[in-house]
């Protein structure tokens, strides 16, 4: 027997034992359909039905036009928020929505910049940060549909926050650490050379996979956190260290390269990278309080910047580094390089000082003049005339100054100056002009 199968069509039987048939379109109202399917009335039931019973979305009706509410319902369909990644846009999303249960009811048009300032004064500044990068991109679409004549967060910058060094860096002595602790075969020590090898983020390092080896044997795949902006590829030769951590791994039939403890791929980045830090509990290593007081831990993030460290000390450019990481400008690789730099040129200054210290101990000290001028005499140390015929000055030197004293040679038969007598003038010492 022939079913017909309708759309939007729901059948079931009654208390009564009969089989009823009712047309339930999501966002619409239900309307019966009489007689059976496929009859000339329940057909004209049917088609009725489609073309009167349109569908509303939900909770239209109570969201007033002009409102935050109606500006932010039509937001979220527009592409300047659909195109954001979908991290990006559950970020926001958190933001805005706190934003509406307090101000949806109000008139968009009556926020101001003095509103502004209100809700940033009681946040702290990577939190104004935050806010303003998605209430800004909300006003601007205010504007371009009309809804507010201009943007109140225009010209609106959060607080300067205290310089911050982030994630913890890995040192030579930590990546030892782990690698004692976490052995050749296991998913932490894979987690490990894996990250050291691509400076990579922990969303590329969940991705990866034998998909991604290309036929010359080199990692190439297309960065998460650049895909939508840039959308380059890197291309990265597999190092001895990762590839015998690859080649140790158990068989799979798993594409990605991280597998949990069930043998499945982690469910996020975000969990692959919890379990990175409890891997480093393992291992033990501890939190660390900072220079700004903050205590932080070893993190997946702090792989990657030990990458970009080490390639920093091996010599490597800005721009080879660059197309390591990933990196789409130099600003963002300065401190590391500045770190290297710093290194240097403090070396170089310190082996400077040694070679001086060194020096002034060798040798001994060379009076300039045979004689030492006492009170009331001058020495003279004559030297020979220029080619311009200039006679040449002399060198006299006097206790009281403690230093030499140079002046022309034709004064050499007046008498010294009074200021390299014993006695000045006034105390009975005779001066000839």
């Amino acid at each position: 027997m022939t079913k017909l199968r309708l759309k939007f069509v729901n059948a079931f039987r009654d208390r009564h034992g009969s089989v009823r048939h009712y047309f339930r379109r999501p966002g619409a109202k239900s309307a019966p359909l009489p007689g059976l399917p496929g009859s000339a009335a329940f057909m004209a039931a049917y088609q009725t039905a489609l073309d009167t019973l349109s569908c509303s979305e939900i909770g239209a009706s109570r969201t007033i036009s002009g409102t935050f509410n109606a500006l932010i319902v039509a937001y979220y369909k527009n592409t300047a928020f659909t195109d954001l990644a979908v991290a990006t846009q559950n970020m926001r999303r958190a933001i805005i929505e706190g934003f509406r249960c307090e101000y949806g009811d109000r008139r968009a048009t009556h926020l101001l910049r003095v509103h502004i300032d209100k809700l940033l004064a009681g946040k702290t500044p990577h939190a104004q940060k935050n806010w303003l990068k998605a209430i800004r991109p909300l006003m601007t679409f205010a504007v371009s549909v009309k809804m507010c004549a201009v943007n109140p967060t225009d010209g609106v910058t959060p607080s300067k926050a205290r310089k911050s060094k982030g994630h913890m860096t890995w040192l030579e002595a930590e990546v030892a650490q782990y690698r004692k602790h976490h052995k050749i075969g296991t998913a932490a020590r894979l987690a490990l050379e894996l990250l050291l090898n691509i400076a990579g983020r922990r969303q590329d390092a969940h991705a990866l996979g034998r998909q991604h080896i290309n036929k010359d044997g080199k990692l190439s795949w297309r960065p998460h956190k650049t895909a939508r902006s840039t959308g380059k590829i890197l291309t990265i030769r597999i190092l001895p260290q990762l590839r015998e951590a690859l080649d140790a791994m158990p068989p799979s039939g798993e594409l990605r390269f991280l597998l949990n403890h069930y043998g499945k791929p982690f469910a996020s980045a975000a969990a692959l990278g919890n379990k990175i830090a409890d891997w480093c509990k393992a291992a033990g290593l501890k939190p660390v309080r900072c220079d700004d007081g903050k205590i932080r831990s070893y993190r997946a993030h702090g792989l990657r910047k030990a990458a970009l460290r080490a390639l920093a000390h091996s010599g490597c450019s800005g721009s080879e580094m660059m197309h390591v990481s990933g990196h789409s400008s130099l600003r963002q690789l300065q401190e590391y390089l500045d770190e290297v730099d710093q290194e240097r040129q403090a070396d170089a200054a310190l082996d400077k000082l040694m070679a001086a210290e060194g020096k002034t101990a060798t040798e001994t000290y060379k009076p300039v003049a045979p004689n030492l001028q006492t009170s009331g005499q001058v020495v003279e140390n004559k030297q020979p005339a220029n080619d311009d015929g200039d006679p040449g000055w002399i060198r006299t030197s006097g206790p009281r100054l403690r230093r030499p004293v140079l002046y022309p040679a034709e004064l050499r038969g007046r008498p010294a100056p009074w200021f390299t007598r014993a006695a000045p003038p006034w105390k009975g010492a005779t001066w000839r002009a």
